[in-house]
């Protein structure tokens, strides 16, 4: 495989973004023929360009991802693949192993390198793929110096912890840090997680060791137990990297860390909160991969996406999506936003905080510190001339008010809230203080939906149902041929029996029979009644599909969803 040509003349690409001056480009490329050497590397020599500049500017014109490995964490894997002596002389850095696809993610300072690249190649397996992405030549060299050489599994960095001194210096600086192993540690920690598939991790101080926990799947797992003596160093070293206050230790803190883990950007929400054996830390891992999703990956039935097609379409009014936090409710929302997202209309976000940045998108974080609260919050956007406004979350009268007042006067409005079902949206709002007639003809529709672990497809076991599960999945006696699947264990899935979520939706759209309901204050048990003479599918029928179809077990469904109502 052979790198790709740039479009145009390197010198030609920075003198037409006006990086250099033509006279700065007539003296590098005199001093080109006296050294021999890459016209990008003589800029920077000479002091014309940062390697930054160099970098970006090649990036784009190679039409290359480019890749800041200051901001880095390299995965051990990928450093095993390539020895110190081959990385050093070729002038480039392993930085990520895809273990599925087989690709190795290596950090080049010159992508038209053939040769280099293809004497890379031969030490790997054939199974393996490169794919090159442009760094700056100093970060590559300070990479291979930082990286080899020290010791970078969890295990060995504990053992050298446990033999070695803590320096809390090094812990808070900001170069020649992997010297100190607990730096490496908390770098292990987060790129494990991440590999693993965590959506958070738990850094939990006991009275004589500190637990780690990932929630993983929507279930946490202990990872590891370490002596609580490492604590200490360890919340500096986080606090450090999510730019708290490391001498405030008795209030709560917040905070945020952004790095690049397995070739892309991957930020971490970090929370800690005093207790009595020191402070609990929680990192919720917010990876922009993973955050846009499709709309027809995320698990609608097919009436059920075409259902919120048409929903989608309509120009005003309210989407509520609902359900417990963590059950997707984020990501339903950005999914749609980004459906819709065009440069015709104008979409405007309020969150708590901003999870995933989007391009075109105005997004607002809440900041109670400057009052800026969803309610004040959706005033303010109302005078931004908005098409469509992102509510985080509708929890108090006066946010519901200042929601509907938008959705009423021509603006379409997406928002959350906590409820059990779909139709129970409607007395929730009712008791937030929503009027009956300002509730009629301003929802468009309503989503809940809960998350459910799949069965993992490597160890998941058949068996025959019996007759009271047979009762609860509504199954009659002439079936008895049907076969469910229940969950075993096994390495690929840790031994849980579960690999991956789904989510299993309902989908209520209000209709003019609805409405007057609603604004006649009908009990959620009648609007519940209703929706059924209209066909309506509940979490319950949309779990029960999932059992049927093999990819989730009885159990599992029961843990998100109540199915007592079906033994009735």
């Amino acid at each position: 495989m052979s790198a790709p040509l740039p479009k145009q003349p390197f010198g030609e690409a920075l003198l037409e973004k006006g990086v250099i001056s033509i006279d700065q480009l007539r003296i590098a490329l005199i001093e080109q023929k006296k050294r021999h050497q890459p016209l990008g590397k003589l800029l920077v020599s000479l002091g014309f360009v940062s390697e930054a500049t160099i970098r970006d500017v090649l990036s784009e014109s190679l039409g290359q991802v480019s890749i800041d490995l200051s901001n880095t964490i390299v995965d051990p894997a990928a450093l095993e693949l390539i020895p110190k002596e081959a990385a050093r002389r070729h002038q480039v850095l392993p930085v990520a192993l895809d273990r599925e696809q087989g690709r190795l993610l290596l950090a080049v300072s010159n992508p038209a390198d053939v040769v280099a690249l293809d004497q890379i190649r031969a030490l790997l397996r054939d199974d393996i793929q490169v794919e090159p992405v442009l760094a700056k030549e100093s970060d590559i060299t300070a990479g291979i110096e930082q990286y080899y050489g020290f010791e970078l599994s969890i295990d060995g960095i504990l053992t050298e912890i446990e033999t070695g001194e803590i320096d809390f210096q090094s812990i808070a600086a900001e170069r020649d840090e992997y010297s100190q192993p607990v730096v490496r540690l908390i770098d292990g920690i987060l790129n494990d997680a991440a590999q693993q598939g965590a959506s958070d991790i738990h850094f939990e101080p006991e009275q004589g060791f500190l637990r780690i926990r990932y929630r993983i799947d929507g279930v946490l797992r202990q990872i590891r137990s370490v002596h609580i003596n490492y604590w200490p160093a360890m919340v500096v070293r986080l606090k450090v990297m999510s730019a708290m206050n490391i001498a405030e230790t008795r209030a709560p803190q917040d905070g945020r860390i952004s790095i690049t883990l397995s070739g892309h950007p991957v930020d971490f929400r970090v929370s800690s909160q005093p207790t009595t054996h020191g402070e609990n830390i929680v990192l919720r891992i917010l990876d922009r991969q993973k955050g846009i999703v499709p709309l027809e990956r995320l698990g609608f039935r097919d009436s059920d996406l075409q259902l919120l097609q048409l929903m989608i379409a309509r120009p005003e009014g309210i989407i509520m999506v609902t359900g417990p936090t963590g059950s997707g409710k984020t990501t339903t929302l950005y999914s749609i936003l980004n459906r819709i997202n065009t440069e015709a209309i104008n979409i405007m976000t309020l969150e708590e905080p901003v999870e995933y940045p989007m391009p075109l998108i105005r997004q607002t974080s809440v900041n109670e510190a400057v009052k800026l609260d969803f309610a004040n919050g959706i005033r303010s956007m109302m005078r931004q001339d908005p098409d469509v406004i992102l509510v985080g979350e509708v929890r108090d009268r006066e946010t519901a008010d200042m929601a509907f007042r938008a959705a009423m006067t021509g603006h379409q409005v997406y928002t959350t809230l906590h409820t059990n079902s779909a139709v129970g949206a409607i007395p929730r709002l009712l008791d937030l203080g929503v009027l009956p007639d300002i509730m009629a003809g301003n929802i468009i529709g309503i989503i809940a939906q809960r998350l459910v672990r799949r069965l993992c497809p490597r160890c998941k076991s058949a068996y025959v149902p019996d007759a009271a599960t047979r009762a609860i999945l509504g199954i009659t006696n002439d079936q008895s041929e049907l076969t469910l699947y229940k969950a075993t264990g096994c390495a690929h899935c840790g031994n849980t029996g579960y690999k991956g979520r789904k989510a299993i939706i309902e989908t209520l759209k209000l209709d003019g029979d609805m409405d007057e309901r609603i604004a006649q204050r009908a009990t959620g048990r009648e609007l519940r009644k209703l929706a059924d003479s209209k066909g309506f599918r509940t979490l319950a029928d949309d779990g029960i599909d999932r059992v049927l179809a093999g990819e989730s077990s009885l159990e599992e469904i029961a843990r998100v969803v109540d199915l007592t109502d079906r033994l009735a």
